[in-house]
């Protein structure tokens, strides 16, 4: 009986091994998938890059002066704009997020 059950054993274990391998998809047949989660920002040059960033982050808002105004601060002070126009704050780090105003809201846009 032994030899039976150790038949049946090797048979099930080719098995999966070539259904496992037959699963795999050729290189490049199947494009990656986008990655999660807010796109990386970059560490801005305060004296080059901070107005362009920020007029990007402030395109949409409703109040662009008062964004800009604050957004240009950030990024001179943290050196960092999340990119998009809204959210993604916290990829910038502590100085971006935790820094807030005298009424207690948040500085950065």
């Amino acid at each position: 009986m032994a030899p039976g059950k150790l038949a049946v054993l090797i048979a099930l274990l080719a098995f999966l091994l070539l259904c496992n391998s037959n699963t795999k998809a050729a290189p490049g047949a199947n494009p990656a998938a986008p990655p999660l989660g807010p796109p990386p920002h970059q560490i801005v040059d305060p004296a080059k890059d901070c107005g362009g960033a920020c007029d990007l982050r402030c395109s949409e808002h409703s109040r662009k002066n008062v964004c800009s105004r604050a957004c240009l601060k950030c990024c001179s002070v943290c050196r960092c704009v999340p990119a998009g126009t809204a959210g993604n704050r916290e990829t910038c780090g502590k100085c971006y997020t935790d820094w807030t105003t005298h009424g207690n809201k948040t500085k950065c846009p």
